[in-house]
């Protein structure tokens, strides 16, 4: 296994900056990951251009990137789950697991939660990366790595229609043409949605979506009322 471990660390405001990390060891429930894709997502910008996002606050040096897919090139001695060689998106909240919420099913509230490439934890905008082996899933031989790496940001609309209720005939609004939205807009359309309306501030991000199959799109204003 090579030790090249070419990594994406963001420094400060406007301070990205690359550079060799060593291979991390991983623990007997983690495996070692190969990166193959990883996403640039808004909060990733966000972090460059603003240095935080609400009370997560960049103090000090940060792997970015946590929609990511990769190979797994090592295991830990208690994973039964993957082999080196597998395929896998990652998951990249990673919670206690024996809280009320984690035993709940709810995980996703977890106080104790560590989430990648939110300070003070690294994300895996990196050559090798571990995470803990229940949290990678291996990936079916018609995904691509670069739809691996999708997963995480098509999960956010997926639970969004499903809080939302989402079902055969629905008609569904999305505020914003971003990526997030545009996964919204797949995820309401494969869950039987009639009609789906998305705005958006930019008219090529409405074209995008009417490509999609968006029924409706509407360009707005920044000065646009409320009415």
């Amino acid at each position: 296994m090579s030790n090249d471990n070419l990594t994406a660390v963001l420094y400060g405001i406007e301070d990205l900056r690359l550079e060799q990390r060593p291979v991390p060891e991983i623990a007997d429930d983690e495996v070692l990951l190969k990166m193959d894709s990883v996403g640039i997502c808004g909060s990733d910008v966000h972090y460059l251009v603003h240095g935080r996002i609400g009370d997560f606050v960049l103090t000090k040096p940060m792997i970015i990137g946590h929609e990511a897919s990769g190979i797994v090139a090592k295991v830990g001695k208690k994973v039964k789950n993957l082999v080196v060689g597998d395929r896998v998106a990652c998951e990249p909240g990673v919670p206690c697991r024996y809280c009320e919420h984690c035993k709940s099913g709810q995980y996703n509230l977890c106080p104790d939660m560590i989430f990648c490439a939110t300070p003070p934890y690294d994300g895996n905008l990196t050559r090798y990366y571990k995470h803990a082996a229940d949290f990678c899933y291996k990936l079916p031989d018609h995904v691509t790595m670069e739809e691996g790496a999708l997963l995480e940001p098509l999960s956010v609309g997926v639970h969004a229609c499903r809080r939302a209720g989402v079902g055969l005939g629905s008609k569904v609004l999305v505020l914003g043409a971003g990526p997030i939205g545009l996964v919204t807009l797949l995820a309401a359309q494969a869950m039987g949605a009639e009609q789906v309306m998305i705005t958006d501030l930019v008219q090529d991000r409405l074209d995008v979506a009417k490509e999609l199959g968006a029924t409706h799109t509407l360009l707005m204003n920044k000065n646009d009322s409320a009415e």
